[in-house]
C-alpha cells in the first residue's frame, strides 16, 4: 500500500489560512492537518512526533508548513523545525507566513524581469522604495531585493522610528543595509517617489498609498502593487497591469494579479517539490525567489 503524503501545518494564530490549506491539497497532499496557537517552544515536540511516527524512509512523504503573520517568528519556527530532526529521521519543512515569502518573491522577480526587458538592467544598484514596509510582505520584499543588490528604502506610514527599528533588525539578521525614512505625509511620499527608480506598494488591502499627483513628474521606471482590493495601492495602476504604461508617468506598472499569478505558481510549485522530492527539503523565501525567477515573464 502506497504511503500517504501528509502535511502538518503550524501557525501561532488562532486559525490556519484557508488559502494555504486549499493550495496544499490542490498541490497533491493526501492529508493536511492544521495546528493552531502553536508556540515556538512547541515546534520541536510536534516535529519529532511527526518524524518518529513513520520509518526514516517515509520522511520524504511527511512535511511541516510554517504559517502565521510574522516573518521573523516564522523563520524562528523554521529553524526550530530543522534543528528538531534526528538523522536518519528527517522531514520536509516549508515556511510561508501569510503567503509573504511567495508573494514577495513573485513581486521582486516581476520587477527584475521588467527591469531587464524594458530597461536592460537588473536589480543591482536600483533605487527601490517600499511602502507598507511594516507589513510581512513589505518586510520580505525589502530583504530579497536588498540581498540582490538593490538600494532599498523603507517608507514609514507612521513616521521613521518604526521602520528604522525594522531596518536595524534586517541588518542584524540578514546582513543587509536598508534605508528607512518618514513616509507619513504627502510631501514625504512625493520626495521619496521622486528619488526612486522603483516603488513598491505592499500596504494592506484597500489602502491607497501613492496618488497620481505624487507620481507625476517623477523619474520612476516601475511601480508595482500587491493590493487587489479597491482602491488600488497606487492610483491609476490597473490590477492586470503587466509592464504596461502607467498613467501620468513614464514608468510601467505591475499590478497585483500579475504578481499573484506568479505567487500562486510558486507556492504550488514548492508544495509539489515537497511531494515529489526523493529526499527531505527545507524551503524558505530564498527558495521561493529562485522559483519565482524561473516562472516570472
Amino acid at each position: 500500500m502506497a504511503r500517504k503524503h501528509i502535511l502538518h501545518m503550524l501557525t501561532p494564530l488562532k486559525q490556519m489560512s484557508p488559502f494555504d490549506v486549499n493550495m496544499a491539497l490542490d498541490a497533491g497532499f493526501d492529508a493536511v492537518v492544521p495546528y493552531v496557537g502553536v508556540d515556538l517552544r512547541e515546534v520541536t515536540g510536534l516535529v519529532q512526533d511527526a518524524i518518529f511516527s513513520r520509518p526514516p524512509d517515509a520522511g520524504v512523504d511527511t512535511g511541516i508548513f510554517i504559517a502565521g503573520k510574522d516573518a521573523l517568528l516564522a523563520l524562528d519556527m523554521f529553524d526550530a523545525a530543522k534543528k528538531a530532526m534526528v538523522p536518519p529521521f528527517k522531514i520536509s519543512v516549508f515556511a510561508d507566513p501569510a503567503g509573504s515569502f511567495t508573494t514577495a518573491a513573485a513581486m521582486v522577480a516581476k520587477i527584475e524581469k521588467a527591469l531587464e526587458s524594458k530597461f536592460q538592467r537588473g536589480l543591482k544598484g536600483t533605487r527601490i522604495s517600499v511602502f507598507g514596509a511594516t507589513g510581512v510582505v513589505g518586510f520580505c520584499t525589502a530583504v530579497i531585493a536588498s540581498r540582490e543588490g538593490a538600494n532599498v528604502t523603507l517608507a514609514g506610514y507612521d513616521g521613521a522610528e518604526r521602520v528604522k527599528r525594522i531596518a536595524a533588525g534586517m541588518k542584524d539578521r540578514f546582513k543587509v543595509d536598508v534605508g528607512a525614512v518618514d513616509g507619513s505625509t504627502d510631501a514625504a511620499k512625493k520626495s521619496l517617489v521622486d528619488d526612486s527608480e522603483v516603488v513598491l506598494a505592499c500596504a494592506r488591502a484597500g489602502i491607497q498609498v501613492i496618488s497620481k499627483q505624487q507620481l507625476k513628474g517623477s523619474g520612476l521606471l516601475i511601480a508595482a502593487d500587491v493590493n487587489a482590493v479597491p482602491p488600488a495601492g497606487i492610483e491609476g495602476l490597473d490590477v492586470h497591469a503587466n509592464g504596461d504604461p502607467l498613467e501620468a508617468t513614464k514608468a510601467v506598472g505591475i499590478g497585483p494579479l500579475a504578481i499573484g499569478n506568479v505567487k500562486y505558481k510558486v507556492e504550488s510549485g514548492l508544495f509539489r517539490r515537497m511531494i515529489d522530492s526523493e529526499k527531505a527539503v527545507t524551503l524558505d523565501f530564498q527558495d521561493a525567489f529562485s522559483l519565482a525567477r524561473e516562472i516570472a515573464k
